[in-house]
């Protein structure tokens, strides 16, 4: 882990963290696990593609991204989470992300 890492994605206590802090985090997770240049993954939106599409993010890279998930946003991620489709586009990880801090 970088030791550029940005903070957990916070908010008031009771209140979930708004998509705009998961949204930033789930791109510093990126940055941090696959190397990524911060400029690249700015420049990422909802329909950039990321498992099949980035040589970074490979089958043993996934557990990595997902296990950094957990640690910054305070989520859990069950295997039966897992599925193409939410690593496929940044959007689908982001929306994943989303909903997982809601239920958290």
């Amino acid at each position: 882990m970088s030791a550029e890492a940005a903070p957990k994605a916070e908010a008031p206590a009771g209140l979930a963290p708004s998509r705009t802090a998961i949204d930033d985090q789930l791109r510093a997770i990126l940055c941090d696990v696959l190397g990524l240049d911060r400029e690249r993954v700015e420049d990422f939106d909802n329909d950039t593609g990321l498992f099949g599409h980035l040589p970074e993010l490979d089958s043993m890279a996934v557990a990595g991204l997902l296990t950094e998930m957990e640690d910054r946003l305070d989520i859990i991620i069950e295997d039966d989470d897992v599925d193409g489709e939410m690593l496929e586009t940044y959007g689908g990880l982001l929306a994943f992300a989303e909903a997982k801090v809601v239920e958290s």
